[in-house]
């Protein structure tokens, strides 16, 4: 009689076997942008996604000061620092923000939607945030995300 194999001892799929994908933020809303790439970090775009396995593919972001906040968000979102001492609460604007670091917007955003354990900060390893169109990861031949 011959034996079956069992779903655990069947070799794996090339888990290693990672993509890369830019995505172009040019007047692209924040929220709609970091779920789309949120997606893609994870895995979820993929038919082998398992919940406890980090399958996902590498996300370059360009053109990060020119992402969009929709309605009165420029103004009224608030994001805060907190420097860990007594009276070392900082409260900045979004408008603020995207002005400074524009990076920590779009990471904070992603961040969010990713789970809160060690796999959620290992998954952030694999977002690259950039300002203006330029970006040192040409030689990894990254292909177009639609947003």
């Amino acid at each position: 009689m011959k034996a079956i194999p069992h779903k655990a001892t069947e070799p794996q799929k090339n888990v290693d076997a990672r993509d890369w994908w830019i995505v172009d933020l040019k007047d692209v809303a924040l929220g709609r942008a970091a779920s789309q790439i949120a997606k893609v970090l994870r895995g979820k775009n993929k038919p082998l996604f398992a919940p406890h396995q980090d399958v996902g593919d590498f996300v370059v972001c360009i053109n990060a000061e020119k992402v969009k906040l929709t309605g009165r968000k420029m103004d009224d979102k608030v994001y805060r620092f907190f420097s860990g001492y007594v009276g070392g609460l900082r409260e900045v604007a979004a408008k603020d923000v995207l002005a400074k670091k524009p990076e920590h917007l779009i990471k904070t955003a992603v961040a969010g939607m990713l789970p809160k354990n060690p796999m959620g900060k290992r998954l952030m390893t694999k977002l690259k945030v950039y300002t203006g169109d330029k970006h040192p990861h040409a030689a990894q031949a990254p292909r177009k995300l639609e947003v």
